[in-house]
């Protein structure tokens, strides 16, 4: 199974689940360039009805991306899940762009350090 896509003709009716790790490459595919790095874990239990396809995705693990104060890197945790009933016109399911688009929506609008965890030397300069 390539990430997050499946194939419909090999999906047995009534309810099957797996279990995918993902990273920074997931993010890069789309051109994303504000995630730094990632180490992502998604639960996917799938529900096919036949002609529609309930999914119960949760992802959980971590981010990396700049602090919007000192540009250093920032670990934020992840922890989502959403459900969303598919009627899908091909023989794939491409579960991608929801991933994607969730894991991104989740994240804060302001991304900084605690107090106290910047760069000292970049807060110096902010600071005058």
């Amino acid at each position: 199974m390539r990430l997050f896509i499946v194939r419909l003709t090999e999906l047995a009716k009534g309810k099957s689940s797996f279990e995918q790790s993902f990273g920074r490459e997931f993010f890069e595919s789309f051109g994303s360039s504000e995630i730094l790095d990632a180490a992502l874990h998604a639960d996917v239990q799938l529900d096919n009805h036949g002609v529609t396809v309930d999914v119960r995705c949760m992802v959980s693990g971590s981010v990396t991306v700049e602090c919007d104060r000192c540009l250093e890197a920032l670990e934020i945790p992840v922890e989502i899940s959403f459900e969303e009933s598919y009627t899908p016109d091909t023989d794939e399911l491409d579960l991608r762009q929801d991933i994607y688009d969730y894991v991104l929506v989740s994240l804060p609008l302001q991304r900084v350090h605690p107090d106290g965890e910047c760069n000292e030397e970049t807060i110096k300069y902010l600071s005058k």
